[in-house]
């Protein structure tokens, strides 16, 4: 069996991790680094009568796509080696061009995909993973979603313990000298509610601040769910978002039972979007609620696995690629709940 993993060459140990877990259970992973094409990358694809190949030559190995058994879209960074020195226009539509070619390349794969492309689009909604959690039953907080600077004011009477901002999609600023400023999720104070008329150029969301006793970082691997707990209360710059101070508590991480009737929320929430992946972020409160965030269809485990708690995530995430579990497709959570269990 080969798996095929696409990702970028800047990607982090996940990548290995998971190739180490293939190649011990005796079978082979292939790189494919989507910034190498397609100027280092070749892919030949064809069609004639009765008859397709579509060969992935990355340096001196080759890869027939029909060999594929499984596939693992982790990252993508089409056409970043590209000259930044070609016209802006040619250079767009050479990107364009490359990611009309791998999407058509990875779709046409027969094997199982962890996950989907059309499934993982769907489930980066973040106002649509709201909706779905509340469906199934888990716990959101009262959110705000909007350019409305009156709006704001009347949520914010709502939010009795406070309120926070964030953003709806991950990016970063950089200031003059290039230095990247990551978007956090920030407190609004009263202060901040006389000056709201940047919204005019751009929503944003607000949400009720939800006390926190710890956060989670909940894996799910297909029937597999592996849980962390942090206490960011301990760091006052991790009260808001722990990952200002991600690297301060790298090694404060500690394994954590999920109660059952949340994990079986979280399995209908999965197959909601018929995901087999997802880094789901959850509040537990003082008096014991988990509270659903957010989910990252393709989000980071790493640390998880490299520092305490050392979850083997990867030889979760090695098994799932090895074995066909199409047939399942998480249709029946209290099915995978009981497997769980036992």
């Amino acid at each position: 069996m080969t798996v095929l993993i696409i990702t970028h060459s800047q990607d982090n140990e996940s990548i290995p991790l998971v190739i180490k877990s293939i190649e011990a259970q005796g079978e082979k992973a292939f790189r494919f680094d989507t910034d190498r094409f397609p100027t280092e990358v070749h892919l030949d694809v064809y069609y004639s009568n009765g008859y397709e190949r579509q060969i992935l030559t990355v340096d001196d190995s080759r890869l027939d796509l029909a060999e594929v058994s499984g596939v693992w879209y982790r990252r993508i960074a089409m056409g970043a080696k590209i000259p930044t020195t070609m016209e802006k226009q040619f250079r767009e539509a050479s990107i364009g061009e490359c990611r009309a070619t791998i999407g058509g390349m990875i779709a046409s794969i027969k094997g199982f995909h962890l996950d989907a492309l059309p499934n993982i689009r769907l489930a980066d909604n973040k106002q649509l993973q709201l909706q779905i959690a509340r469906e199934v039953g888990l716990v959101t907080p009262r959110t705000l979603i909007t350019n409305n600077p009156l709006a704001v004011k009347e949520f914010s009477q709502e939010c009795k313990q406070g309120m926070i901002t964030k953003m709806l999609s991950s990016f970063a600023i950089y200031d003059k000298q290039g230095t990247e400023q990551v978007v956090f999720t920030n407190p609004v104070n009263d202060e901040d509610l006389k000056h709201l008329d940047g919204l005019r150029f751009c929503p944003m969301t607000f949400q009720e601040k939800v006390p926190k006793a710890l956060e989670l970082r909940t894996i799910v691997v297909g029937k597999r769910l592996f849980t962390a707990a942090v206490d960011s209360q301990q760091m006052q710059k991790a009260k808001y978002d722990w990952r200002k101070q991600g690297l301060a508590l790298l090694h404060s991480w500690e394994p954590y039972d999920l109660p059952k009737n949340v994990e079986l929320l979280l399995l209908k929430f999965m197959a909601k979007f018929g995901l087999n992946y997802g880094a789901i972020d959850i509040i537990v409160t003082p008096d014991g609620q988990h509270v659903f965030l957010e989910i990252n269809p393709v989000g980071e485990f790493f640390w998880l696995e490299c520092c305490p708690p050392y979850l083997p995530i990867s030889k979760a995430i090695a098994e799932i690629l090895l074995t066909d579990i199409q047939e399942e497709k998480q249709e029946n959570p209290e099915k995978i709940l009981l497997s769980l269990s036992n």
